[in-house]
């Protein structure tokens, strides 16, 4: 076991992006001095973390020396997710089979991702594509969680994810697909909230597909980095059929009721760490004056199946229209194994498909209809506690490496089909000592109730820190 950080007395310390941004905004410090120090804390964390897919750092420190920053995050070092074109750094989508060719433009994700005033230093690393619930390769060394390297850090924004718990950079772009913002931010320690479908620029990677899974966001070691992450992309783009988010600085006065699934689509049981940090988080609303209501899981057990087709059909795409969905230069025969197992599981049910979509439409209408009776939907994040690197090994045998997936995601993926808003909070601990996640969500549009209920339960049990 190591624990890896890179916090200490730099003139970063252990400041969040809010913080790092108010500190060059007041001149305090210079944004080419910030972009050195998070530089500095990357060489100290990589060789362990190999969280980094791409390093550009000398575009970052020119741009850093230029100071020509506009955002609520103006000047604060930070990396992009290696899915999303940014010009000039390839985007590998973490696979060989990806042409190694540096993006001419960035995509409206990017786009957005910087408006905010962030610098971007690089690309982080991710699982191949993304298909999967941690950052491990068959051709280079596996991304690993700062707070035991022997353990995976999730997926698929993993190396974000260990970047900012490991105190190497205060704020990281990440994006969700079936809980890939919020099972990473689960494992590495983060606040890590997947926004309602249409909130944000839209990825390419959706594109004329029947069920948009994907959303953009950020992984952060506060609320409040989240919270001004946010607000601040209102300021560039007007979503005229959501409400508002507004900057939340808060907790509000409302007391909610809230629903609390403690059971997974699985029907698999929680574990003991699961069980008991979830029952504390129970403990915790109620002592905040919340009132906490347990319900059935709202979906099916076939959603299971219905999801993994659709899933497979990502991979199926890959697969064999890769040159078109990619890139030129795309090379499917180094493609790794699991997202081999995938297509091929398409092919055994691709009949189905059609089914498995209006099942999927179904099951959103079943989860939509709770919040016509409670506030919030209490959860945990994942069916069980981090598990160690191999676990999940994109190289071991397909159909255990799938059935130990589904287990251990069996709570995020709804919110995908479903469209909603979720948020995951660092608020437990196995007996390991790595984190454990408590997830909460909310109907379409309402991220605002999601974030006041993290700052009133941020300042009641003070989150987890690695360097603790």
């Amino acid at each position: 076991m190591e624990r890896v950080h890179a916090f200490g007395d730099d003139l970063l310390g252990d400041l969040d992006a809010v913080g790092v941004a108010d500190a060059i905004a007041s001149g305090d410090i210079s944004a080419a001095e910030a972009m050195a120090a998070a530089l500095d804390r990357i060489d100290a964390v990589e060789p362990r973390l190999a969280a980094v897919a791409y390093d550009d750092r000398e575009r970052a420190v020119a741009r850093a020396e230029a100071g020509d920053f506009v955002g609520a995050l103006a000047g604060v070092p930070s990396i992009i997710k290696n899915n999303t074109d940014f010009a000039g750094i390839p985007t590998r989508h973490g696979s060989a089979a990806a042409p190694d060719l540096p993006a001419s433009a960035n995509d409206p994700v990017a786009v957005e991702f910087v408006g905010t005033g962030v610098n971007v230093m690089g690309a982080s690393s991710m699982p191949p594509f993304g298909l999967t619930a941690t950052t491990e390769f068959v051709d280079r060394p596996p991304t690993r969680n700062p707070w035991n390297t022997d353990y995976s850090c999730g997926a698929s924004s993993g190396g974000s994810a260990a970047l900012v718990a490991a105190g190497a950079l205060p704020i990281a772009h990440a994006n969700d697909g079936g809980g890939s913002i919020r099972i990473p931010a689960a494992a590495c320690g983060l606040v890590g909230l997947k926004p309602t479908r249409g909130r944000v620029a839209k990825s390419p990677q959706m594109k004329g597909l029947p069920i948009d899974l994907i959303s953009n966001g950020v992984v952060s070691r506060s609320v409040r980095d989240t919270a001004v992450y946010f607000a601040d992309l209102e300021r560039q783009r007007d979503v005229a059929d959501l409400p508002p988010i507004g900057l939340v600085e808060g907790p509000s006065d409302r007391r909610l009721h809230i629903a609390l699934i403690n059971t997974t689509v699985t029907g698999r049981l929680l574990d003991d760490d699961t069980q008991r940090e979830l029952m504390a988080a129970v403990e915790l609303l109620e002592s905040l004056g919340h009132r906490v209501s347990t319900i059935p899981i709202p979906i099916e057990r076939n959603y299971i199946d219905q999801f993994t087709d659709y899933w497979a059909l990502l991979a199926f795409g890959l697969d064999h229209f890769g040159s078109r969905t990619v890139g030129k230069g795309f090379d499917s025969s180094r493609l790794d194994p699991f997202t081999k197992g995938l297509s091929s599981s398409f092919l055994k049910h691709a009949w189905r498909v059609p089914w498995s979509i209006r099942g999927l439409r179904r099951a959103t209408a079943s989860f939509r209809a709770v919040f016509d009776r409670y506030d919030a939907v209490l959860s945990p994040t994942l069916g069980h506690a981090v598990p160690e690197i191999g676990y999940l090994a994109p190289d071991g045998d397909f159909r255990e490496v799938l059935h130990r997936l589904v287990d251990y995601v069996a709570f995020t993926p709804a919110n995908n089909t479903a469209g909603g808003p979720a948020i995951t909070l660092p608020l437990g601990r196995s007996e390991n000592g790595l984190p454990l996640g408590i997830h909460f969500s909310t109907d379409l549009g309402d991220e605002r109730t999601l974030l006041e209920l993290a700052f009133e339960l941020e300042a009641a049990a003070p989150f987890a820190r690695i360097q603790a």
